[in-house]
């Protein structure tokens, strides 16, 4: 699952419920990140089927001159293999972190190769909105307020999106239906 609560906002915070201004730890807070087809484990698993796939043709070059005409091509290509995926890894380093206190929501994008940035709204004027159509994705998912409009969660996919949407509007309505204490 490539979002999730770290703490989920179950019940709506007491009146007197200290915000960011006081100090105060977030009500709420959601990570999310976009989803790995291919794990740690399997880009070591890749690249040594590679080498081994590699080495068979080659075996039957050992002694000749032959085999550095063989040898320095394939090891070219691994390195190649090597360089594209962890070039994909490290252009997928995305999080995105949504904080909420009673008197503020925070949006933090920390992205591939060190790009950082915020957002920040009183919730009680920030509104989760869908667009089925007309955004880069379907089912895109933005956050408006303090005179934005910012995305959330582009990156995941088209059946996780409605259901970010519907969590984050679940949140940001317990989150300004405070309760007396």
């Amino acid at each position: 699952m490539p979002f999730e609560w770290d703490r989920p906002l179950t019940t709506a915070p007491a009146l007197d419920a200290p915000g960011r201004a006081q100090g105060a730890a977030p009500i709420a807070v959601l990570h999310a990140w976009p989803f790995r087809s291919l794990p740690k484990r399997g880009f070591a698993f890749i690249i040594g089927m590679a080498y081994v796939l590699f080495l068979i043709p080659i075996s039957a070059f050992v002694g000749t001159l032959a085999i550095w005409w063989l040898l320095v091509p394939g090891l070219i290509a691994i390195g190649g293999l090597w360089w594209f995926i962890g070039k994909s890894y490290r252009d997928g380093e995305i999080l995105e972190e949504l904080d909420i206190w009673p008197d503020m929501i925070r949006l933090t994008r920390h992205g591939p190769h060190g790009r950082h940035a915020e957002w920040e709204a009183n919730p009680y004027w920030v509104t989760v909105q869908l667009h089925k159509t007309g955004g880069p994705v379907p089912d895109y998912v933005t956050l408006k307020g303090g005179g934005r409009e910012v995305e959330i969660g582009a990156f995941l996919s088209e059946d996780e999106r409605p259901r970010l949407h519907a969590e984050i509007e679940r949140a940001l309505v317990l989150a300004k239906s405070r309760q007396g204490g």
